[in-house]
Formats: structure tokens, C-alpha cells, sequence
């Protein structure tokens, strides 16, 4: 290798820093805040404090852009920045690059394939003696490589001696990234980091659903052949090949992932994503509308996944009146999931599964009802499975997973429905608000189908799941849903559990009762003239004497699989437990370390308006710190901590800490005072507020009793489970 290109010299000053024609690289002020590990306020700071900060050499006055190599060294002069991480300088030069962060980001990839593919060919041509002589030979040595990966009608185009010119420095990079962390992980830092700075631009399928759909078709038989026929990112195919993975390292089968997606570029996106990542799978990725010009008409896969675009009305209805894929009925122009789903059943072999996600509307809408009869008549609907709300976009509506089998040598003779409603079984194992139990959901709906797909019918759950006749649905509306067609699970547990509920509710009344406080201590009033001359201090001013510490919530990430429970605001106004779960890390770096809170920490809400602050205990210690909260973290030498929880709450106190706009009051923290007392004299407050939490906990519990043996009650008494004698 030669010298230059060493993994520790990967890119000199010069190419590092320029682009096309010399044009320097630009960065943003938030690549900027990346780069120096700070907050983008920071750098704000620095343009107005520092009159050496670099001018802008490009974009608006809203968001101006710098020059790279003049920021680097800023940044290193003033001690703020030993080195730029390689990765770092590859995706910088990524979103300046002069055409556009998508067409960068397809030659970096295809770049990256070659490297994978082609490791001493790309040896050789690192080694290229100027940057017109590399990117001469490369879109050559691309085109090769793409056609023996991806099939000669892949979608990665454009890859010419003219669009690759300005790209050398670029082309470098992000081989010297490979060398330093391989080529499928640098094309996931950088598609993943693409992916997350446009959310509004991508519809992605989160990872849970898409192995929950691969799990489903893979119960039914070997995944050798997948097809996902609005592939967007790949996840639903990344996904099958994971499963199918497992299944051919027992049986050696190869896998074949076909996709197609009517936008080019995320095609292109895309099919480099599956080539790196897939190397023992042969991927088909075709560019089109799936519905107008569907680029595998004879395929015939063993499985098709699919999250359609939801409530299209432009899908080609008008077009498409006499396809050959309408064989269960023509879908009305407001029905389009269910021309997705007759277009599944077409691209499977005969016993092939099929697994859509889809809006709930789809199961009941009256449009459909004719389509939904047949696909019931003839055995090809199998099961509709109900997600809890917040599984996957849009996360305020509960999808459902509608699986399907191809019929073959005639229907069943009486035809089954499988009705599965995930979001009651993940209720009771809650990890947070909108966001369910995966693991429970994932259980639920594998257990219920395997069961149902192996014996042709399931033993009853009320309230999670159920198999029906087909013909029992045959009626005017054809209403799939599944809460519909479930029997309630018994009220509130039956009528022991109501007696349980009614028991503590007794007993926590009592001990209401014994803290009721008294509204002083014996007949001797405060000094109230001593009391208004109490010196007073700010929680500001105590954090900057180094009496207590702020941190502010919201930040961190988990990595899959794990992390501590976030203690939401919603959690600290209702005093109860942490009920929130922290965002899983992107793919394009590593988690982000959370703030967690410990014994003895105060913590506030500042939204809302309400006099609330809360004292961490034993229970809810190690949860990470939600949004829209302030932790205080007093020196017990210092500050007595029930003490300063219960001052902060004062109506007063949080009046003149508070800002208002049109639709919300914010409270600054820092402006909330507290008097400056003794510790001794801070402990006999705090015993009292003590006193007054214990209380105000005790009255939670019991209204939260009330209300669920009331409705119990209710539930009992008209299902017939509770006697009204």
C-alpha cells in the first residue's frame, strides 16, 4: 500500500479540505458542533465572542456554511480540536459535496462495494499518482463490480468521469475509511447518518416490526426467495435476510432478495446497503412504480414483505382498471393498501406467505368489504394481528400485520381467520408512554401464528386472540379488526381480583387518615416578621457557589437491547414510577451516554405551570433524566434536599420564576429562590415537607385504587362477571 494511503494519513490538507476546481468543503454551524463534540449554542458563542472565527464562505444568513480546512484549524489553534475523526472528515465532505449529499453519498457507496468486492484492484488504483488518473479508471472498475453485484439493470447510475471529478478526496476518504472500520460499517455510519438528519423525507420500518414480519413468513417456510415491492430503505429486506440467514445455515439454501422502489435515488441508496451487508445473498433492486411498471412480473417468491405507502390516491386506478393482479376484486381509487396486497398474492409461489403492514382503516373501510370477503372465501387472508400504537409510523395509530397465503390446489374446506390484539398483552408490560413491550408484542403474535398456521385453529385468549370462520365475517361490513371480534378479558382480573384492589384501597385510606397533617405543630404560631426577613438565594446563585449541580434531561441513547428507564415528566407530575425507554442509538455512531439520577436528587419539571419538584428515591434511582426536566443535585453538607424540593414548590416562588408564550408557561429554575438557612433548620423543613410528600403519595394511590375498582365494577357488573347482589 503505499504510503498515502495509510489509514493514519488518510487524506493530505489539500484534498481533505477542497473540492471541485479548489472549492473548499463546506460545514455547517451543527458540523461544526459535531466535530467539536459541543452544542451548536456553543459555537454561536464562539462567532460572537472570537473575532477570528472564520466568515462564511457560502450558504444563507440562517444557516451560513464554512469552510472545512479554515474551521479545523481555528479549532485547533484555539485547543478546541486535536484531530478531525476520520469519519467525521468523510461525511463533511459527504453533505458539501457539490452535487448533492444523495449523489455523494451513491459514489461513496458504490466506492465502498468495490473496496468490499475488489480489495487489490482498489489497492492499486489508491495508489492512482493524481485525482484526474483515479476517477478516469474508477467509473469502469464501478460499472463492473455494480453489474456482477446488483444484476445490469441495477439502479446505481450516473457513475461517470464527470460526475466522479470533484469526488477524488471524497473517493480517498471514504476508502480510507474501510480500512479503518470495513466497508459495510462505514456505509452504515454514513446512510444511517443521511437517514437521520431527513426524517420527513424517509419512511423507515423500525427494526422490531421488521423482524417481527420476517419472523412470520419465515414460520411458514424457507425465505430462499424475498421480495419487497416498496423496499424504501431495506429494512423489511435486511431484516428477511437475517432470518433467511439462519435458515440457510441448516439447510445451505441460497437467498435472493428482490426490491423495488419508484424513487431512484433511494433505490440506488438502498441496493448498495443490501449488496454490502448481504455478501451471501443475490440482490435484485429495480427503480420504478411498483403498481404501474412492476419490474418482477413472472417472479414467483417464497415470501413477500411489505409496509406500503399508506391512503395514495394517485396509485395508478384509472390505468390499471383490467390488471391481471386485481383477481379478488378491482380496488376502488381510496383503497390502495388493498392493490398492495392483491399485487403480494401475485408475486408469491402457490403456499408462498405474504406479511403487510397496514393501516387499521384497511380491515374496516366499506370500499374494501367486497376484496376482504374474498380474500376470506378463498383462505388467502390468514391472520390480522394488531400492533400496540407507536410500533411503527405513524406511531399515534395502531397498525396491524396482515399475513396471507397464496392458495393452491383449492381453498380450505372452511376457511380460518386468525384475530391476534398485541397492544393488550404489551399494556401490562409497558416500558413507557407510546412505547410498548416489544418483546411481549413479538411473543403474542409468533406464538398465536405458529400455534394457529400449525393446527389450522387456536385456543381462545380473551382479549388477545381468537380464530373465526370466515364465513362468520361474510356480513354487510366484512370489519376484520381484531378488538371487534375479541371476547374482553374478564373485568379488571374477576371478582378476586376486584377484592384484592378493594383491600389495599381500605388499607391505604386508613394510613391517609394517620398522615393527614395538622396545619401546624400545637397552638405556637410562626414569627412571621422573622420569617419575611429570611436572607434568600437563587438556585443559580447555588449552583455557582458549588452548593448544588444542574443538569438539564432529554439527552441520551440506548444501545439495541437494554438500557435504564427514563423518568418522564409526566412520571414526576403523577409521582409515579419511570415509565419512558431512551431512543435507540442511530446507526451512524455510538449510544449517548443518558443523565441518571440518583438518591437524593431534586428534580423539576419546567413545562406546564404546576408548582412540582420531586425527590429521587431508592426506587427510582439509576432511571436517566426525561425531557422537559431539571435535575438539582444538592451537596448534603450543604443543602437539605426535601428542604429545597419543598421551597421550590411554592405558588409564589414558581409565579415569578415563570415565562409565558400563547400556548404554554416555562419555568426557569435557575430564578427560583430558597432562604438561606442552617442546615439544622433546612432539616426540620424538610422533615415537614417529608411528611407532606408521604401524604400527597398516599392520596395518589388511593384515587388510582378508586378508580380501577369503579371501573371494575362497572366492567364486572355489565359482562356479567360481577353479581349486582
Amino acid at each position: 500500500m503505499p504510503d498515502n494511503a495509510s489509514p493514519d494519513n488518510a487524506t493530505d490538507t489539500k484534498t481533505a479540505d477542497t473540492g471541485a476546481g479548489g472549492r473548499p468543503t463546506e460545514v455547517t454551524a451543527a458540523g461544526i458542533a459535531r466535530l467539536a463534540g459541543v452544542g451548536r449554542a456553543a459555537v454561536s458563542n464562539w462567532r460572537r465572542r472570537h473575532a477570528d472565527f472564520p466568515k462564511p464562505v457560502g450558504g444563507t444568513e440562517a444557516s451560513p456554511a464554512f469552510a472545512l480546512g479554515d474551521i479545523e484549524q481555528w479549532l485547533r489553534e484555539q485547543g478546541k480540536l486535536a484531530e478531525v475523526p476520520l469519519r467525521e472528515r468523510v461525511w463533511q465532505q459527504l453533505v458539501g459535496h457539490p452535487a448533492g449529499a444523495v449523489a455523494a453519498l451513491r459514489q461513496a457507496g458504490a466506492v465502498l462495494l468495490l473496496v468490499r468486492e475488489r480489495p487489490a484492484a482498489w489497492q492499486q488504483l489508491r495508489g492512482a499518482a493524481d485525482d484526474a488518473e483515479l476517477t478516469g479508471v474508477l467509473p469502469a472498475m464501478l460499472d463492473a463490480v455494480l453489474a456482477s453485484r446488483l444484476g445490469p439493470e441495477h439502479p446505481v447510475r450516473g457513475l461517470t468521469r464527470e460526475a466522479l471529478a470533484p469526488s477524488a478526496a471524497l473517493v480517498r476518504a471514504a476508502g480510507d475509511l474501510a480500512a479503518v472500520e470495513g466497508a459495510p460499517e462505514a456505509y452504515a455510519f454514513l446512510l444511517g447518518r443521511h437517514l437521520d438528519a431527513n426524517p420527513r423525507q424517509y419512511t423507515l420500518t423500525p427494526p422490531g416490526p421488521a423482524a417481527l414480519m420476517a419472523e412470520l413468513a419465515a414460520l411458514a417456510g424457507s425465505l430462499g426467495t424475498v421480495l419487497d415491492p416498496a423496499c424504501g430503505a431495506g429494512g423489511l429486506l435486511t431484516a428477511a435476510q437475517e432470518r433467511a440467514g439462519e435458515q440457510s445455515a441448516a439447510d445451505g439454501g441460497p437467498v435472493t432478495l428482490h426490491g423495488q422502489e419508484s424513487d431512484p435515488d433511494l433505490a440506488a441508496l438502498t441496493a448498495l446497503r443490501l449488496a454490502l451487508n448481504t455478501p451471501g445473498a443475490q440482490v435484485r433492486v429495480r427503480a420504478a412504480d411498483t403498481l404501474r411498471a412492476d419490474a418482477f412480473p413472472q417472479l414467483a417468491a417464497d415470501a413477500v414483505l411489505v409496509h406500503p405507502p399508506f391512503n395514495e390516491r394517485n396509485w395508478g386506478h384509472d390505468e390499471l382498471a383490467y390488471d391481471p393482479r386485481w383477481e379478488y376484486g378491482f380496488p376502488a381509487r381510496t383503497e390502495s393498501e388493498l392493490a398492495w396486497v392483491q399485487h403480494a398474492l401475485a408475486r408469491l409461489r402457490e403456499g408462498g406467505t405474504a406479511v403487510l403492514l397496514m393501516p387499521p382503516a384497511a380491515a374496516s373501510r366499506r370500499s374494501g368489504r367486497r376484496i376482504r370477503a374474498d380474500l376470506l372465501r378463498r383462505g388467502a387472508l390468514r391472520a390480522v394481528i394488531a400492533l400496540p400504537a407507536g410500533a411503527a409510523p405513524p406511531n399515534g395509530v395502531p397498525l396491524h400485520l396482515w399475513v396471507l397465503r397464496k392458495p393452491g390446489g383449492g381453498p380450505p374446506p372452511t376457511p380460518q381467520l386468525l384475530v391476534v390484539d398485541t397492544a393488550g398483552a404489551a399494556a401490562g408490560a409497558a416500558t413507557g408512554r407510546d412505547k410498548p413491550d416489544w418483546q411481549t408484542v413479538r411473543a403474542t403474535a409468533v406464538d398465536a401464528w405458529q400455534a394457529f398456521d400449525r393446527d389450522g385453529g387456536i385456543e381462545e385468549v380473551p382479549g388477545v386472540r381468537r380464530s373465526l370462520a370466515a364465513i362468520d365475517l361474510l356480513d354487510d361490513d366484512v370489519d376484520l379488526a381484531p378488538a371487534r371480534h375479541l371476547p374482553p378479558p374478564a373485568a379488571a382480573g374477576g371478582p378476586a381480583e376486584l377484592a384484592r384492589v378493594r383491600d389495599r384501597l381500605t388499607a391505604t385510606l386508613a394510613r391517609t387518615t394517620e398522615l393527614t397533617p395538622r396545619p401546624g405543630a400545637g397552638d405556637t404560631l410562626p414569627d412571621l416578621a422573622a420569617t419575611s426577613r429570611w436572607p434568600m438565594t437563587t438556585v443559580g446563585e447555588l449552583a455557582r457557589s458549588g452548593a448544588l449541580v444542574l443538569r438539564a434531561g432529554g439527552a441520551g441513547t440506548r444501545e439495541p437491547g437494554g438500557g435504564p428507564a427514563v423518568l418522564t415528566d409526566h412520571d414526576v407530575i403523577g409521582g409515579g414510577a419511570p415509565s419512558g425507554t431512551l431512543p435507540e442509538a442511530p446507526a451512524s455512531g455510538p449510544a449517548e451516554e443518558p443523565v441518571l439520577v440518583h438518591v437524593g436528587d431534586v428534580v423539576v419539571p419546567v413545562l406546564g405551570g404546576g408548582a412540582i419538584a420531586r425527590v429521587v428515591d431508592e426506587a427510582t434511582a439509576g432511571a436517566a433524566l426525561g425531557r422537559n426536566l431539571t435535575l438539582l443535585r444538592p451537596d448534603p453538607a450543604a443543602v437539605d434536599p426535601w428542604f429545597l424540593a419543598g421551597f421550590l414548590r411554592g405558588t409564589a416562588n414558581n409565579r415569578q420564576a415563570s415565562s409565558y408564550a400563547s400556548t404554554a408557561t416555562r419555568l426557569d429554575v435557575r430564578r427560583l429562590q430558597v432562604p438561606r438557612l442552617p442546615l439544622a433548620e433546612q432539616r426540620r423543613y424538610g422533615q415537614r415537607f417529608g411528611d407532606l410528600a408521604a401524604f400527597e403519595g398516599a392520596l395518589r394511590l388511593a384515587s388510582r385504587l378508586g378508580e380501577q375498582l369503579v371501573q371494575g365494577l362497572y366492567d364486572g357488573l355489565t359482562d356479567g362477571s360481577v353479581a349486582p347482589d
